[in-house]
C-alpha cells in the first residue's frame, strides 16, 4: 500500500496576510490546496491520503473534498509545532499495511503526477527518494554575506523539493532519531542522514515551486492554468 502525507498545517507567515490561510487562496479557479490534492488524487500509485491540517480546519477540508469530487480515501490529522512534528503526526496516522509514503508540501501545487510515481518507484527500490532539480544559477560561497569567498561547481548542486518518498520503516526510524536527539531538520531527507540512509535524487523536469511569498502567486497561476489546458487537450 502506498499513501501520501500532504502537510497543510502551516500558517504561511511570509505571505504577509496574518489570519489568512495561504492554502485556500484562489489560484487558477480553485483554492491552492485543491490543486495539490488533485495531483495525488490523479496519481495512480497513491492509494489514499493523509492531510495534516491545523486544529479547526478539518471541516473546511471535508467540504473541499466534497466540492471537488475527490474519491480516494483520506483522513485529516492535526499538525504539530514544527513541520517535522506535523510529518510525524502524518506518519503515525498511516494505515498499518502502508509500505511506501510520499510526503508533500501542501503549498507545492504544480507537482507533476509522473514525478510522484517516479519517487515512489525509487523509494521502493532503495528506501528513500526526493524530487530535485539541478541548480542552473552560478553558485558562490560567502562567509560574511558581503564578499565572495569561493566559486563553486554548480554541476554538483541540486535543489530539493517534495515529494520526499520513503519506505515507511525508514522514515519512521529517521524521524524517531530526530526526536530522540531533540533536533530540528528542514526537510525529511535530512533525517535520513542520522541513520545512514542514502537518498536517491529523482529529477523534476517541470517546474515544481512552493507558494512562499506573494510574488509566487502569479507564477503559480500561469503554471496551473497551463496544466489545466494540457489536461483538457491531451
Amino acid at each position: 500500500m502506498v499513501q501520501a502525507v500532504i502537510v497543510a498545517a502551516g500558517l504561511g507567515k511570509r505571505m504577509g496576510n496574518p489570519g489568512a490561510d495561504k492554502l485556500f487562496l484562489p489560484v487558477a479557479g480553485r483554492p491552492l490546496i485543491a490543486h495539490t490534492w488533485d495531483r495525488f488524487e490523479r496519481a495512480g500509485c497513491i492509494d489514499s491520503i493523509v492531510l495534516v491540517v491545523r486544529e479547526g480546519a478539518q471541516q473546511r477540508f471535508a467540504e473541499l473534498a466534497t466540492h471537488c469530487g475527490f474519491r480516494k480515501p483520506y483522513r485529516t490529522v492535526i499538525g504539530g509545532r514544527e513541520r517535522q512534528d506535523s510529518v510525524w503526526n502524518g506518519i503515525e496516522a498511516l494505515d498499518p499495511s502502508c509500505e511506501i509514503v510520499a510526503i508533500h508540501d501542501g503549498a507545492r501545487a504544480a507537482v507533476d503526477v509522473e514525478l510522484i510515481g517516479d519517487t515512489v518507484e525509487a523509494a521502493r527500490a532503495c528506501g528513500a527518494a526526493v524530487a530535485a532539480q539541478r541548480m542552473v544559477d552560478t553558485v558562490k560561497l560567502s562567509e560574511d554575506g558581503v564578499w565572495i569567498a569561493e566559486h563553486l561547481d554548480r554541476s554538483r548542486f541540486w535543489t530539493v523539493q517534495t515529494p520526499q518518498t520513503f519506505r515507511v520503516e525508514v522514515i519512521r526510524r529517521a524521524l524517531s532519531e530526530v526526536r530522540r536527539q531533540g533536533l530540528t531538520v528542514t526537510d525529511d531527507t535530512a533525517a535520513c542522514a542520522l541513520i545512514g540512509q542514502a537518498v536517491r535524487l529523482v529529477e523534476s523536469k517541470r517546474p515544481n515551486p512552493k507558494l512562499t511569498t506573494p510574488t509566487d502567486l502569479a507564477y503559480l497561476e500561469v503554471l496551473l492554468q497551463n496544466c489545466r489546458i494540457e489536461q483538457e487537450n491531451p
